[in-house]
């Protein structure tokens, strides 16, 4: 049966990895802008997102995404706020933990598996979704903005995945 709810200690964690996710997206991230409007980002800013999605599951990893876009908003806003990229900040930590339960893992999944997982939840929202957001709302071509994204994701799934199996494992131990 599953909860409806999150326990106080989760709340936490949630608290603690959103905060972490709006420093490493808004202050230890590489901006490259185009036509004076940020079309690729490079840094670690989708880790604990991911991470949320991969440890607590589809809902919490949602909850970070989307509140860790809108509060990072808030502190340190970047143009007008658009729900399209909170959205997609959701779907970053959504779309890993639903792709996780194809792979029947009753332990700990594969350095393989989480890279699939990442690499394709990643090829959706970044490689997809933003460009195609940043061409409808600014005008900004597919061309221009999508070989980068996935220059950047062939780079960042492997780091990603390497850093949340580490994170993870190193948790069940403490936990264990």
């Amino acid at each position: 049966m599953q909860r409806n709810h999150f326990s106080v200690q989760e709340l936490v964690y949630f608290s603690l990895l959103i905060a972490l996710n709006i420093v490493l997206t808004r202050m230890a991230s590489i901006r490259i802008p185009i036509a004076g409007i940020e079309t690729l980002r490079i840094g670690f800013g989708a880790l604990p997102v991911i991470f949320a999605g991969y440890y607590f599951g589809a809902k919490a990893g949602g909850v970070v995404g989307a509140l860790g876009d809108v509060v990072g908003f808030w502190i340190n806003p970047m143009g007008a706020y658009m729900p399209h990229f909170t959205l997609t900040a959701a779907l970053t930590g959504i779309l890993p933990a639903l792709l996780l339960k194809v792979f029947k893992s009753k332990d700990q999944h594969p350095l393989w598996q989480v890279m699939v997982v990442i690499g394709i939840s990643q090829l959706v929202t970044s490689v997809l979704l933003v460009p195609y957001f940043l061409q409808m709302l600014f005008g900004i071509p597919l061309v221009t903005t999508v070989p980068a994204q996935l220059q950047t994701q062939l780079i960042q799934v492997p780091l990603y995945a390497i850093l949340l199996r580490g994170i993870a494992k190193r948790l069940l131990v403490m936990a264990g």
